[in-house]
Order: C-alpha cells, then structure tokens, then sequence
C-alpha cells in the first residue's frame, strides 16, 4: 500500500501556511537560530543540490521547536547582482523585475518541499527598506575611518563595463576572463571606496578561538588573514638615491641573498629600469596584467622574471644584488619587494636555476642538492654563525635598525576591502562629492537612496556605472551647494553581511525595525548568536569573514551585543551527478527538484538527501538511494493503517523505544541525520515483528520523530491515529533511563571450563538459583551425571561453571 504525496503534500502545505504554523514565537526560555546561507534567484531556480542544507537546518529547527525552543528559522534572498543586471542588458528587461519573478519561482520550490520557514521574516536585499540599513552601515564605516576613497589595483572588465571581485574572475589559457560572459580582464588602476578590514585584523583571528566551526575553515581564514611578524629591511640601491624596503620573516638569513625581486605593478619598477631594459620590463609588466593572483602563486607554474638592470645593496656585506621582476611577488603583499634567498626557498630555488643567479646556503643542511627549508643553526653568516633562527633575527634587526636600515613589522596577507562596483544593479552609495572635493553623507531622514527608475542600464563606456549616464540624477543641489552622486554601487556582498540581523528585524516582509533603537538591541538580545548556520564550504572565507567584520563594526557601535555572529557552523557537502561530477547546466546534468517532487514527493527527497551520509560529505545522486527512501516511507504508511494500538504498555518495545529516542535526540543534535534515520528504521522494524498490540505513546513519538524528516506524512499519520493539532507542534519525546537496563539476562553453563549450554533468567538471579537452574538442564545432566563434583561456580548475570572429577 502507498500513499498519494501528491494530495497528502498539498493538504498539509495548506494547512500550515493558514494557521501561520511555523510564526517565530517569542515566549520561551530557551531560543534557538537556526540559519541558512540564503540563496541568490538565479533564472534557473533551484537543484536538487539546494535542499540537503535547507534540509539539515529544517530537521535541527523542526526538533527545537518541538523541543519548546523559540526558534528563528528565516528565509531571504541575495537579491542584488551582475548576473540579474547582464540578463537584463541582454533581454532589455529590468533587472528588478526579472529578480521579483526568480523570487517567486525560488519561494513556490521552497514551500513544495515543506520547510518550516517563517515567511513573515522573509527580506530581499534590493528591496529599499532593506538596503535603507545597508546604506546607514555603510555611513557609520565612513564615520568611524573605515571607508575611504583610495586608488587600487582592480581587476577591470571592459565587456561588462565593471570591477570584478577575485572570485568573480576565472583563469583560461593563462589570462584573466570574467566568470559571467568570459570576457577579458586586466588588472587597472582605479579609484574606489575601501573599507578598512585590515583594522581588524587580529580581532577576526582571535574571535575564531570562541567558534565552533571546522577547523578546516578557521585554517582558511587564518590564512586569508596571513598574520606574521618580521621586519622592513631598507636595501640601497646603487647609484640611486631609491630604497627598496623589503618585508621578511626571515631576517636571520640575509647572508644568503643573491637577488631582489620587485613586483612588476610596484612603483619603483620603472624608476629603477635601465633604458636599454625598458622595452622588455614593459611588455612583461603588460602581460602580467592578464594573469590571476592565483595563477601567480600557482608553485606548479614556471617562474618567469626580467632584469631590469640595478643592482641593490647588501646591508652587511655590500654585495651588489641584481633587482629583478617577476610576476610570483603580488605588489598589495607586503612591500611588493621580495629578498631571494633561493638556497632556502622553493619558489626562489626554481627561478634562480631558470636565470643562473648565485645560491648561497646559510642554514646548516647535508643536502645542497635542493631548497633546504627546515630549521637548522646559521653558517656563511658571519657574526650569525651557530646561532638558532630566533636569536640571529633578533640580533639581526637589532644592528640594522640602530643604522635606521630596518623596523620591525607586523604584516597581514589580509588586504582591505574593494568596495565598488562599476554597475546600476546593486545599493547606491549614500554620499555626495561637493564642488570643492569634499565628501558629504545624505541626511539619515533622506536615506533609503533608491536606485532611479530608467530603462537604460548600458555600460557608461568611460569606467564609471551606468548610473552615470542619469545626468539628472547625478548632477544634484545638495543644502545650497553644487554636487554629484556616487555613480558606483556597493557589491552583492553588501547586503549579505548583515542579512541574519534583518531577520531579526523584520516584523514583516521587508518591513524592518530600526536597527538603531532600543527595540533592536532587545530583539538582538533575545536571538543572537546564530546558534547554527549552515552553508557551502565556497563562502569559508569572504562572506564569513566580511559579515565577521561589519558584526564587531556594529558591537563596537554598540548596535549588537555579541562580538560575533555565527555560534556553530557546518558546511554541507555537494550533491553530484551520478558519475561523480559536479552538477552544472553546461554539462546537462542538473536534476530538478520540482520532478523529483513529483516522483517521488517532498518527503521522499528531503528524507533521501540527509539519509544519503554524513551531512559535509559530497555524494553523488542515486536514483536507486531515493526509490529506497520513498519505500520506507511506504512501509511506514503500511505498518500505521495495520497496526493495533492499546493504551496499555505490555513492556515489549521498552528497550527499543528509549534507545532509539535517545540515540535519535542525540543524533540530530549533533547534526548526524542519517543514522538518526537508521535509528527510526530500527524501530519500524522491531513494530513489524511484533505480535501483540503496539503501546500507543510509543507510535505517537514515533511520528513526532519522523516529523522533522518527512512533514508532511506524519501530519497525515498523526491524524489518522485521532489527532487534531499539528504534529510539528507537538512536544518531543524524552527516553526513559531506566528502561535501557536489560531485565532478561543470557547465562552462559560451563562444564570444566568448556560452554555447554546457556538459558535466560531475570536479571540479578542470585547465584544459588543460577547453579541449581543450570542442573536442571538435559546437557548438564548428562555431563555431570556420576561423576563427582568438585566445585560450582556462578558470576552474577554471567556465567555458571561445574568444574567435575
């Protein structure tokens, strides 16, 4: 026998969304925010990869609430973006329309799956109301000297008219081309506002000893953030009055420098090429542009480098250094300027065999034949000779900073945060540029700065956003002054670093609470930290970190009372095509959810990808794993239409019932929601064996249990059995303690040492009654009958052994 999901998933999703079933209650002594990394509505709305974290988080926040948590369960969407904006110059379409109807598409696939949103809290990031707040922010950064306007590095996109973030821009055939459209990209010059994360620095790596997060992804912030201490060590250059100030962590082995290295965009490249290299210097520092920083600091890749024909100075020995470029030193690290002690570094190693430069080893090793990069005590050093690394550097330091050719320094691979985007679709910046170059913010009573309405969203062709095509909008009378708007816009990651807190504000749809108000700090108080977050291992470092940073922006302000904002994280594995690969369009091998819905239904899909192994494993689909879980599903319709229910327990599922109630509650805590599963199996199965009618409150939690995994059947099981309100609602069941205590118990008989039977007993059977029991048994019998008995043996609960002459 089966069940119509079709009809049975219909009914319940009516049912809930009239009586408002899963409304965020605020009654509670325990809370508990359960979050998902809300998704951007793309076109082509979502994959069966989507829903095993939406899944995850549903199971969690489902177990809480019947937990009597006040549970904060929400829903949104990354609603800004370049994607959005290209369709539109393609289709001649708005972007905001064309992201209002994803949205719909978004939501209908969300609530056919039965996730316990809040759809109230929903919030959309282009939405005014909303980005009024991502506005204010912003305003406060500036306020607080952590936005600025700043020429830097970007990586430009003439085809799409915009700056791309890193992640945004892909390497192919060893040159830079955008994500979207695959149109070219150099690196340019431009200016641009820059928040100021750098500030922060040490503050985002010691808030990520107080997380409970994967360690994988504290390591990976770590190393974005790239702590270390050295010192600035200033190299003369001959016959120039330039320096080149060098960072390094390794002072101690300056002995062993045979070259300098500059980075091809770094200022003194130029001012320190000779002529007769300048053509060759300039071609390379050309053809830098169009590689990634990634593709730089591939170690796989050859090295490659120009002379430019100077030579720096060695402070101690005054050896004459060529000063060479290569595209393996990042101008915005450090100096720009790289030290080379090939001896003792791989990357150096590699590029001195390539160009024959010296290599100079100063750290003792058996073996010259490679870099040697390990830990020894200095040689060819002079005054270093025999010291370990820690004292050479210090006493290095020490003389070059008393002839002011070296400081100590604390540097950060951390860079500071590239905050425009030369695009229409994204949050305006609330500032004004005054006649006389001074910087204004907007009136906080003027603010939402909304996006003017215009059909003519075209690159402006002169490196600014479209928006600078709206001469009327631009061009303004700001209190009696002559001004200009800011034509760029803010980036998509804007709005995602502070979307968990408009949840909290919201009070309905994109109708949001003030976040500078007492009402605010009281909502905050009651909800934050986010207690689990749940999202892709893609947003490890930026999303986390940025919205790490507004967060302790906003404690400092004294907006938010916790220093950070994300309590326990875990990232949820892929799902992938059935080969292995990884789902995309361009392979064809996507799977929509909406047919498996149909298929197989909600419950079935969502029970299947959280049965499928651990929740951060990446697993590929199995069309057979989901016929499995929709057969069980079957089974468990079956066994409740059949099953005979009495009031009274006969003690039978005792054991069975609190274990897996126990194990079950423990699981799920613990986010392991596939053997929690296996658990419920186990019980169904110990159901079907048994003869005598089943104890009502045992099938009762049963279905409470099975709730938080497939919804919609349980509330149809629930009230079939006689119920009238919600299941989900419904209290979670609790084990009892002392039912997980055998009452029967198997002794094994022994006869001179050797197993010759066993029979069951109550548990705690005192040992005279084991030993006369045991007697009374045919085999026993036989064994001991006339021989002389020299000793009998009982362990209490365990074992009886005649020991026979």
């Amino acid at each position: 026998m089966e069940f119509s999901h079709k009809a049975i998933e219909k009914k319940w999703q009516k049912f809930w969304e009239k009586n408002n079933t899963y409304k965020t209650t605020s009654n509670k002594d325990k809370k508990a925010y359960i979050l998902d990394m809300f998704p951007y509505p793309s076109g082509a709305g979502l994959h069966v990869g989507h829903p095993k974290g939406y899944t995850a988080t549903d199971v969690f926040a489902r177990m809480r609430r019947m937990q009597q948590y006040d549970v904060l369960h929400p829903i949104g969407w990354d609603a800004f973006g370049l994607p959005a904006e290209q369709y539109a110059l393609k289709t001649g379409n708005d972007p905001r329309e064309f992201t209002a109807k994803n949205i719909i598409t978004f939501r209908e696939q969300l609530k056919k799956l039965g996730f316990s949103y809040d759809y109230n809290k929903e919030v959309n990031t282009s939405d005014p109301n909303y980005y009024k707040i991502t506005q204010w922010i912003f305003q406060q950064l500036y306020k607080k000297g952590l936005a600025e306007i700043r020429e830097a590095s970007v990586n430009w996109c003439e085809g799409l008219g915009t700056v791309l973030a890193n992640e945004e821009v892909v390497s192919i055939n060893g040159k830079m081309v955008s994500d979207i459209g695959g149109f070219e990209v150099v690196k340019k010059p431009m200016k641009q506002w820059v928040l100021k994360i750098t500030k922060y620095a040490d503050r985002l790596l010691e808030g990520l000893d107080l997380l409970d997060w994967p360690n994988s992804v504290k390591e990976l912030q770590k190393n974005w953030i790239g702590k270390s201490e050295g010192a600035i060590i200033k190299f003369d250059v001959k016959d120039n009055k330039e320096k080149i100030n060098v960072f390094t962590t390794r002072a101690d082995t300056i002995f062993g420098v045979s070259y300098i290295v500059l980075a091809p965009e770094n200022k003194l490249t130029l001012k320190l090429t000779k002529p007769e290299n300048k053509e060759q210097v300039e071609k390379y520092i050309t053809l830098t542009k169009s590689k990634t920083d990634v593709e730089r600091q591939d170690d796989s890749k050859e090295k490659t480098g120009i002379f430019t024909g100077s030579y720096a100075i060695n402070p101690f020995t005054k050896e004459q250094l060529p000063i060479w470029i290569a595209d393996y030193v990042l101008n915005d690290y450090a100096t720009g300027a790289v030290m080379a002690v090939p001896a003792h570094d791989e990357r150096d190693w590699k590029f001195s065999l390539k160009y024959n430069l010296a290599i100079k080893f100063v750290l003792e090793t058996k073996d010259e034949s490679k870099a040697f990069v390990g830990e020894s005590n200095l040689i060819n050093s002079d005054f270093l000779n025999g010291l370990s690394k820690t004292k050479a550097i210090d006493l290095v330091i020490s003389k070059l900073a008393k002839e002011k050719k070296a400081e100590r320094k604390i540097n950060y691979k951390l860079r500071d945060w590239l905050f425009s985007r030369q695009r229409f679709y994204g949050e305006p910046f609330p500032v004004v540029f005054l006649e006389d170059g001074q910087i204004a913010l907007i009136d906080e009573k003027d603010l939402p700065l909304e996006l003017p309405k215009t059909d003519y969203i075209k690159p402006s062709g002169t490196g600014e956003s479209p928006l600078a095509n709206l001469t009327n909008w631009v061009n303004i009378d700001f209190k009696g002054k002559k001004a200009k708007r800011e034509t760029n816009t803010m980036p998509q990651w804007a709005g995602s670093c502070w979307y968990y807190l408009a949840y909290i504000l919201t009070t309905s749809p994109n109708n949001l609470v003030d976040i500078n108000s007492k009402e605010a700090m009281q909502l905050f108080k009651k909800w934050l930290p986010v207690d689990l977050y749940i999202g892709g291992q893609e947003h490890a470092v930026l999303h986390l970190l940025y919205a790490r940073f507004w967060h302790q922006v906003l404690f400092d302000l004294g907006i938010v009372p916790s220093k950070e904002p994300f309590q326990k994280l875990i990232n949820q594995g892929m799902i992938l095509a059935d080969n292995g690969e990884k789902m995309s369009k361009s392979k064809g091998n996507v799977i929509n959810p909406d047919e498996i819905i149909e298929s197989h239904g909600a419950d079935t899909l969502r029970l299947y990808e959280v049965f499928m192994g651990p929740l951060e494993a990446s697993l590929p689909w199995s069309y057979k794993g989901l016929d499995g879980a929709r057969k069980w599903l079957d089974r468990v319709y079956r066994m409740i239409e059949n099953i005979k229910l009495t009031d009274k327990n006969n003690g039978n599922l005792d054991f069975i019932y609190n274990d897996v109630v126990k194990k079950t509650t423990q699981m799920v805590e613990d986010c392991k929601f596939n053997t929690a599963i296996s658990q419920l199996m186990m019980f169904v199965n110990s159901v079907y064996k048994e003869t005598q009618p089943i104890y009502k409150e045992y099938i009762f939690n049963f279905i409470k249990m099975l709730s938080v995994y497939a919804p919609h059947l349980a509330e149809e099981l629930w009230e079939k059995l006689g119920n009238k309100s919600s299941v989900c609602l419904e209290k979670w069941p609790t084990h009892d303690e002392s039912k997980l205590s055998l009452s029967i118990v198997t002794i094994a008989v022994q006869v001179n040492g050797k197993l010759r039977a066993t029979f069951e007993v109550d548990k705690g059977t005192q040992k005279e009654l084991l030993i006369d029991k045991a007697k009374t048994l045919n085999v026993i019998k036989e064994q001991i009958k006339g021989k002389q008995i020299l000793k009998e043996i009982a362990v209490l609960d365990k074992i009886v052994n005649i020991v026979i002459k």
